[in-house]
């Protein structure tokens, strides 16, 4: 076909890449911030010119870009750390060693030597680790040094590992020290800090909302004290112990509360978000006082005391509060919103204070540190600016006179693990290094992180007066407010794809045909639409998983809750049914609302399912083919919904949430009969999630069933009347179940509507589903949620003025439906359209050969064990290597080692299959 290209002229600067293949390209300082950001940013509206057709894993003179709408360059030194993301760490007494508890790669535990950058050691449930300990689990807070530096614990589930310190650093004699569960809520630790003298460590249980003294020698509980939900930081500071709790206080009665963990905590009835944030005070020279509570802002985490202070970043409420240990209270609250656009969205999360008055703040989606002047607890602090950092700094100490930081996602999925493709797993993590440089190189620092961050002014514009509202529509307004000629948005998220798996066949596109596992003939409709609509090549998902994807696209964000929660999900994975996951606020739907735009959902974000035990695959199968012949109504009552008040009044419940076992073409009957009665709304979400794989039939048989649903949904809106103002985003929530050549984080995206772009178009812009949720916005009107889609640059390159209304005819599948089921439907097996030749052949799936039949019956016990199907199946259960080498093996018939890998091999024995799944770490 005729390809022609929509992108920017290329940027007259040096491009270098970083192992990558790129084939074709607070009140108190509020006015202080102002005037800096005005002074950095001067008066450029937010642009198109941001990245332009950059790649994630490119360096520019801004920066690497990295796949959250961001550019990384940090200030100092940097090491990267290829064992997964640092969750939390801890520098030893004497300075030498730095301690990083990791996730989503090969260990749990490493050690650093700080004089000579190197890891020194690794620790983990890996075979390959120096060290080897049972579970790789990690909690939110810690590893803790003792005070003369003997000993280090590492807070896990249920417990701590306690380990020997040896002379050279590293640690030695792992023994565990147990917690017991309470029941259903499992001992999940925050903090632990040391009495001065080493013999007692005080611990947070997190999941049991009490903090414990244990025994250091022998590690017996002996004593616990109830505190407020979620205790996450600790700090010791003359006898009294200060613990910031996530979750605020304890419910009043009458009060409306949200599930988190077992516990019901207050929140609001809206958002479902917590309402309140406290510090629990235990005077342990009268252990049996009651225990005190000050009120601090939302989502208290990192404590840190020094000089007569304590330091709670309140990490929801963008601020830190300064407790005066004299005084007992609250005598400041330090803002930490350093672009003017966006009050909320940068998540301070840790904090340190240099010997000199320097007040170190860590922000975690603004890859950052604020730097203020600090004298006493109660003189105002005064705002120096911004040190930029790499990805998602978490932790931040002094060592002398050097500030070390330690970044959760480094420099983005760049470890090396295999030579076929990239991965979301693939999680780096990194330590930046550097003395404080004087106030002019901080200011000058300034100017960079807004640049990265693409903080400009005037990026956030509402539309006001007449004139603004009798403007001629266009598709994506300048202005949020002003009139589109698009009403109807539908935002349809599915299930973990990378672009090259899909798309990788397309040679038009830049694409790799031998990463292309469901190509044009078991997805000729995601083809066609490409061909009819438009190919994006160069977008990207930001989370590694779904408990970050889906808080992605509803949110905008992935907040710090769950970021910091990927070593130990126990507590939550996913955050639809937790208030801590929850952003004040609110949401996309939320959003809509507030800006009077009507909402449907169908299954999105949406926590609970039941059905009829005799609701299974087939017969859903059948059910949805009798409603296509008849037009009647579901045989079966199925019911979804969500904790969330303002999402369940808005939801269909008879239309499933994920649930593999659950056939994607029923859950388009269910709809297309709601959408034939009642229309469509402004804003409508959707959940198709077959694509995940996992259920009874074959992965490909999956997908074609996701993707004839699609087709058939689009066939559906583009023959309606609703066509001529409609626009249909289609999505992945992640994309980590599968390789990329170019990154893991690259995923299919399209984009349907008549004010779309048109046949032959192959669209190499950078974009995001942070860009995506941006323009859905400025389409329906909807103000930003936070810094992040406040930033972020609309999708207007993909749109044109003049209309097309040809609609979308869906195509047959050609891959069988049935394929793979050990029982076949009642209604008979699905005969599929002839296959494409010209196309990559989909072989029906068949017995496995001898040689692997042994090893296919191994990976039928532990797919049984996943929870892929019926009420309590959870997206991403399984451990993410594991899954992704089934699905590969199943699709080739046993036929096929995983790409880059010689052999075919058994659950245990898969590269990546230590990476812990979601019940501890998704």
């Amino acid at each position: 076909m005729q390809v022609t290209r929509r992108r920017r002229d290329v940027e007259k600067e040096q491009l270098v890449l970083l192992g990558r293949s790129v084939s074709r390209r607070a009140t108190l300082v509020t006015a202080c911030v102002t005037a800096l950001a005005l002074a950095a940013t001067g008066t450029a509206f937010a642009s198109t010119h941001q990245f332009g057709t950059q790649q994630v894993g490119q360096v520019t003179s801004k920066g690497q870009v990295i796949s959250s709408d961001q550019y990384i360059a940090p200030y100092g030194s940097r090491l990267v750390i290829n064992d997964g993301k640092i969750m939390s760490s801890t520098v030893s007494p004497d300075g030498g060693h730095l301690a990083a508890a990791v996730t989503d790669g090969d260990a749990a535990l490493v050690v650093v030597d700080l004089k000579t950058g190197q890891v020194k050691q690794r620790i983990g449930s890996a075979a390959a680790d120096d060290l080897h300990i049972s579970s790789s689990s990690v909690g939110q807070e810690g590893p803790t040094y003792s005070p003369d530096g003997t000993q280090l614990w590492l807070g896990q589930t249920d417990g701590y590992t306690r380990f020997t310190v040896n002379p050279d650093g590293t640690l030695a004699n792992p023994v565990a020290v147990p917690i017991a569960a309470d029941g259903a809520k499992h001992a999940l630790v925050g903090a632990a800090v040391f009495s001065a003298d080493g013999s007692t460590v005080y611990s947070a249980v997190n999941g049991q909302n009490r903090v414990v003294a244990i025994d250091a020698a022998t590690g017996t509980v002996e004593q616990s004290w109830a505190v407020g939900n979620a205790p996450r930081g600790l700090a010791l500071v003359g006898g009294k112990l200060y613990v910031s709790n996530e979750g605020g206080r304890a419910a009043k009665a009458g009060e409306y509360t949200l599930n988190s963990y077992n516990t019901q905590v207050p929140a609001s009835p809206v958002t479902g978000a917590t309402t309140t944030g406290t510090v629990s005070v235990i005077d342990l020279t009268n252990p049996s006082a009651a225990v005190g509570s000050i009120d601090v802002g939302l989502h208290p985490t990192a404590v840190y005391a020094k000089q007569g202070a304590v330091f709670v970043t309140d990490t929801a409420s963008n601020d830190v509060a300064v407790i005066d240990t004299k005084r007992g209270r609250v005598v400041q609250t330090i803002a930490t919103q350093p672009w003017p656009e966006a009050s909320v969205g940068y998540e301070p999360d840790a904090v340190t204070l240099t010997d000199d008055g320097h007040l170190l703040v860590t922000l975690g989606r603004a890859n950052a540190v604020a730097v203020y002047r600090y004298t006493r607890p109660q003189e105002p602090v005064s705002y120096v600016g911004l040190l930029p950092t790499d990805y998602f700094p978490a932790e931040i100490t002094t060592v002398g006179n050097k500030v070390v930081v330690s970044n959760t996602r480094g420099i983005d999925a760049l470890r090396p693990t295999t030579a076929a493709g990239h991965d979301t797993h693939d999680t780096t993590s990194s330590l930046t290094q550097f003395t404080l440089p004087s106030d002019s190189v901080i200011r000058a620092q300034t100017a960079k992180v807004f640049q990265q961050n693409g903080w400009t002014k005037g990026a956030v514009t509402l539309a006001k007066g007449k004139a603004s509202s009798h403007a001629k529509p266009v598709p994506v307004p300048a202005q949020i407010g002003a009139p589109s000629t698009i009403k109807h948005v539908f935002l349809i998220v599915k299930e973990n794809r990378t672009y090259d798996q899909l798309f990788g066949d397309m040679a038009q596109g830049n694409g790799d045909a031998a990463l292309a596992q469901f190509g044009e003939n078991v997805t000729p409709n995601q083809h066609a639409l490409a061909e009819q609509f438009g190919l994006y090549d160069n977008t990207y998902d930001i989370g590694t998983n779904s408990a970050e994807g889906h808080n992605w696209l509803m949110q905008a964000d992935d907040p710090e809750y769950t970021e910091s929660s990927a070593g130990e999900y126990l507590r939550s994975y996913d955050t639809e049914d937790d208030a801590l996951g929850h952003q004040e606020s609110g949401f996309l739907w939320t959003g809509a609302q507030a800006a009077g735009k009507t909402v449907r959902d169908f299954g999105e974000f949406q926590q609970f399912l039941t059905k009829p035990a005799t609701a299974s695959w087939q017969n859903l199968y059948c059910d949805a083919k009798t409603m296509d012949a008849t037009g009647q109504g579901t045989a079966y009552t199925l019911n979804s919904s969500s904790p969330i008040p303002s999402l369940n009044s808005v939801s269909v419940p008879g239309f499933p949430k994920f649930d593999t076992s659950v056939p994607d073409l029923y859950r388009y009957e269910i709809w297309k009969q709601d959408f034939e009665k009642n229309g469509p709304a402004n804003l409508n979400m959707f959940w198709l999630s077959s694509d995940h794989t996992g259920g009874p039939a074959s992965p490909a048989a999956q997908v074609a069933d996701n993707d004839l649903a699609t087709g058939k949904m689009i066939d559906e809106i583009t023959h309606s009347k609703y066509w001529k103002d409609s626009a249909i985003f289609v999505v992945e929530d992640d994309s980590q179940a599968g390789l990329d050549h170019v990154d893991g984080h690259r995923a299919p995206i399209q984009i349907i509507s008549p004010y779309a772009q048109r046949t032959g178009v192959v669209d190499d812009h950078y974009y995001t589903q942070i860009t995506m949720i941006r323009t859905i916005e400025q389409i329906l009107g909807i103000h930003p949620m936070n810094q992040k889609d406040s930033a972020a640059t609309p999708m207007t390159a993909a749109f044109t003025s003049k209309p097309n209304y040809t609609p979308f005819t869906a195509l047959p599948n050609r891959t069988s439906l049935t394929d793979g089921l050990a029982t076949p439907p009642s209604c008979g097996v699905d005969t599929p359209a002839p296959q494409d030749p010209a196309a990559a052949a989909v072989p029906a799936t068949t017995t496995p050969p001898a040689s692997e039949k042994a090893v296919a019956a191994k990976w039928a016990g532990w797919k049984a064990q996943q929870r892929l199907t019926g009420t309590n199946a959870v997206p991403d259960y399984a451990n993410p290597a594991q899954m992704n080498h089934l699905t590969w093996y199943e699709t080739h018939n046993w036929k096929t080692p995983y790409p880059g890998e010689t052999t075919i091999y058994a659950p245990n024995d898969v590269p990546g299959a230590y990476i812990p799944s979601s019940d501890t770490d998704g």
